[in-house]
This record gives structure tokens, sequence and C-alpha cells, in this order.
């Protein structure tokens, strides 16, 4: 690579304009990168440029790059002679819809977007920017792991943006947009981050690559079937959003950072509510059956709730069984958690327990109210699941609504069974306010099961025993789950008519928009793992 600004003896100094023209073709260089075969090479996978996706990230014109002359000064392995400027990853700052935010991309031309120690500090600084300007981190990651030829100062690189994505996790929102091969310890960092986007067929993360599987467990697979986007968007959780491709997977980052604020002091953008405050969801009445045996989809329900009906669920395709997602009620941001009976008829199982208590816990540290759906008929049973750990896992959920000081509110729409019923922010863990639709019914469990215990010897010495069950399930029914049997004893502040849910949560976060709420002074607590 030709170096600009190392000038042949005997030539005299160039005047300022000189320089500031050497300057030109020096930033001229560093823009354009090693060259077109490299930039071919990487439209060939299917890929945008480092460049390309930060302008797509960016407002336009926005991006102010950091340190873009910066070369690395290792030697040896012939690196001495390849010191190309940005040392393959380009950082800076700029505006998503007029907002500040970081951002830093793996530029896969150089070195293959491999970490080296310079690399690793331009990293360094500017998460520490971002920390201290109080903005969001979006990290473009395109890169081959540690630059091997650097040894162990590669590696300690990636120990220094481990320890900042600890230190600024639930200060500013971090987001990890998966754009190219991620392996190894690299793959911690976005997993250590708020949410991680990925693209289909041109992005994966593993810890071990397929031959390392194929020699150690002698396992045949690719690199999508191991670590692909549909794959960790389905199995394993660890990919909360999915696209076909970069541009589509870029304009959604710049929607979810349009519903978060920038850190954990401030409160989430607001806009002006598309719908009327009092709007009218008469389609509820035919949208959740009755019976609640009969399934039907939560996310119409969210739909004909929220603002525009338009919502972003976080890791759709992962633990379908519970819902959660981001969304504006009134111009104001909330996050929703709610049962899907479309998938297990709605319980609680370790995925969807896991699932929701990470997304209640990111809406607690940036201010985003959370409201809660139920029609959940308790935690899914089995000998897998107990051997899994529902225990600790279902508790999770729990410790992370009790530990939330964020607005709350939960909606008892159907079912609400069991320890599932008060793990879903039950008023009595501390939801502010607790309404129910007339079709509720809150039990310890369901009248049959119910029925076969208490009124066991009854219907065993009764001549007809299946017309006692019946009838003692009908008394059951009548006597502890009626729909307004909670809300005498005052664990249901109101029971509402379902068509006026909209107005009812919209008034009800209003009221608790200025809640404040302290925890007992700690270094931290001890959730479950």
């Amino acid at each position: 690579m030709t170096v600009l600004h190392e000038r042949p003896a005997g030539l005299p100094e160039p005047d300022a304009r000189g320089r500031v023209a050497e300057l030109m073709g020096i930033r001229e260089q560093a823009v354009a990168g090693p060259g077109e075969k490299a930039t071919e090479a990487q439209r060939a996978k299917g890929k945008l440029t480092a460049r390309e996706r930060i302008e797509l990230l960016l407002d336009p014109g926005s991006f102010n790059e950091v340190e873009q002359l910066r070369r690395h000064r290792a030697t040896g392995f012939g690196l001495e002679t390849k010191r190309p400027y940005t040392d393959g990853v380009i950082t800076g700052w700029g505006t998503v819809e007029g907002r500040m935010v970081f951002v830093y991309a793996h530029d896969f031309r150089i070195f293959g977007g491999a970490l080296g120690e310079a690399h690793a500090t331009k990293i360094h600084k500017i998460m520490d920017m971002a920390l201290a300007a109080g903005a969001p981190l979006v990290s473009l990651n395109d890169g081959a792991g540690a630059r091997i030829q650097e040894g162990v100062s590669a590696l300690a690189g990636y120990g220094g943006i481990f320890q900042r994505n600890t230190k600024a996790s639930g200060v500013i929102p971090q987001i990890s947009v998966m754009l190219g091969p991620c392996a190894g310890g690299a793959a911690y960092s976005p997993a250590l981050t708020d949410f991680v986007f990925m693209v289909r067929d041109t992005s994966q993360m593993f810890i071990t690559g397929p031959d390392v599987v194929r020699a150690v467990t002698g396992e045949e697979i690719t690199q999508n079937g191991l670590g692909g986007a549909d794959v960790h968007a389905e199995t394993s959780g660890v990919c909360h959003f999915a696209y076909d491709d970069e541009e589509t997977c870029l304009a959604e980052v710049r929607y979810l950072l349009s519903l978060l604020p920038s850190n954990n002091r401030e409160m989430p953008p607001a806009v002006t509510g598309p719908d009327a405050v009092g709007g009218s969801c008469d389609a509820l009445l035919d949208l959740v059956p009755v019976d609640g045996n009969r399934p039907y989809d939560m996310t119409k329900v969210i739909e004909e709730l929220v603002d525009d009906g338009d919502c972003l669920e976080v890791h759709e395709r992962w633990a379908r069984n519970i819902v959660c997602a981001l969304a504006r009620l009134d111009g104001h941001t909330v996050g929703i958690v709610a049962n899907q009976p479309q998938t297990l008829a709605g319980v609680l199982d370790i995925g969807a327990s896991e699932k929701a208590a990470r997304f209640v816990q990111f809406c607690d540290a940036f201010n985003i109210p959370i409201v809660t759906l139920l029609d959940v008929p308790g935690f899914l049973p089995g000998v897998d699941q107990e051997h899994g750990g529902i225990i600790r896992h279902g508790a999770k959920l729990l410790y992370a609504y009790c530990n939330a000081t964020v607005p709350r509110i939960s909606l008892i729409l159907r079912k609400a069974y069991g320890g599932a019923y008060i793990v879903m922010d039950s008023q009595s863990i501390g939801a502010d306010l607790t309404y129910a639709w007339p079709t509720n019914e809150i039990a310890v469990m369901g009248a049959e099961g119910a029925a076969n215990v208490i009124f066991r010897r009854q219907t065993a010495a009764a001549e007809d025993p299946e017309a006692m069950r019946a009838r003692m399930v009908k008394e059951y029914k009548a006597e502890l789950m009626h729909p307004y049997y909670a809300a005498e004893r005052g664990l249901v502040d109101d029971v509402i008519d379902p068509a006026e849910t909209r107005e009812v949560l919209v008034s009800s976060l209003a009221m608790l928009r200025n809640k404040h709420a302290d925890l007992p002074s700690r270094k931290h607590g001890n959730p479950p793992q």
C-alpha cells in the first residue's frame, strides 16, 4: 500500500495548501480502503462495505469519524509491510432521527475485520465516548476474530471490549448487528449487549466452528446450520431479530433506536399519538373467545391496543408461547409482555421465562413502562422442564418483575392460574394497577382439577360420579372463579369492558408517568441463574 505522508528525501517542504492537499489524499486513501478487488470480493458475498452500512444506519451526512488515520504498530509475519489506515474498523458518531448514536463497524476488506491492538483501542475509545456522552452504541460486526499475528495483544483487546460492555449495561442501549462471521470469544461481546440483529445466509455466530465440531464430536454441519440467523432466532435465542438483507436489518435498527431513550437517565422519546385516546377497541370483543380452551393470536390483541397497530416484537421466533414487544401507547413507548394462547396454550416454560425476564429487566433499566397481558394456564409440566430447572428459570421472571420500579400495569384477559398468575406481575408482587376483563378466571388451578382434588371422596361415593363431578365443577366456578371474585377482595383494581382497554391503559400510564420508587441500598441483587 502506498504511504502518502512519507516524502522522499531532498524534496522541499510544502506550504499550507500543499499540506492540506496531502491530507486530502491520505483521507481519500483511508476512505477508499484496500482497493476495488477487496470491495468486489465483499459484494460477491452479498455484503455491503462498512461505510455503506454506516450510511444506511445514520442520518445522511451526520457521521463524524474518529481516528480515521490510525494504523497498527505490530511487526512480524509481514505486518510491518501492511499498515492500512483505520486498521480494519471504522468508528465515530452520528445521528438517528436527529438523536446522537455512536457506532463502530468492522471492515472485512482489511485483515478480514480481525481485531488487533490498534483496532481494539479504537473500539475502546468509541465505547468510552458513548458512555460518557450517554448515547446508544451500535456495533456492525463483520470480523474474523482475533488477529492471530498479534497474539495475546489481540486477545487482551477483547477483554477491554467485554469490560466496557458490562460497564455500559443498563446505562446506554447497546445493539449488536451481525453482518458477517463472529466466532470464538468475539461472540461474547454481542451476547453482553441488549439486542442482537442478524442477516440470513451472511452472518454466523458460534464459539467453535464446524471444523472443530467435526474433529471433536464427529458431527457434520454447515456454518449456517451451526450458528446462522435462523438457528439463533428460533433455537438458541441468541438473536433477537433476523432479516433477509442488510438494508432491512439496518432500517429496523433505526426503528428500535427511535423507541428507546438515549440512556437510563432519560425517558423514551414521545411522539404525537396517531389514535384518539378514547378510541374504542370493539374488535377485542370478538378476538378473544370466552371459552378458555379455545386458542387465539395474542398479537392481534396487541395490534388493537397500540398506536397505529404497530409494534416491534422481540425474540419473535423463540419461545413463542410468550410475546415481548415494544410499542407506543398515545405516543409513549411501552414494553408489552403477553402470554400467547396460540402456542402451548400460553403456558410458561423455561424459554418463555428467560425471554420475558430479560425483556422486563431491559424495560426497567431504560424507564419503559411495562404492560402485562395475562392468559396463562400455569407452568408447563414435565420431567424435562423440572430437570431443566424450571424452578430457577421461572424465578428469573419473578425476580425481574419484583425488582422493576417502572410503571407496571397488568390485565387479565381470561385464565390466570396458579404460580404463573403470581409470576406474571400480579398485584401481590408489585403491579401498580391490575385490571381484568369480565371473561377472567383467577384461581389456584382450573375448575376441573380443583374439583377432582377437593371433592374426590364425594365424587367417588356418588351413584353417578360423572354427574357429581360436573356439579362440583360448576359449584367451584360459581364460588371461587366468577369474574368479580378477585375484584371483591382487592386483588384486581377494576373489571373493565374490553372495548375500553386502550383508553384505560392510556389514562393509567399517564397517571403513573412520574412514578418514583427506590430499591433498598445495595451493591446489586443476586438474581437466580
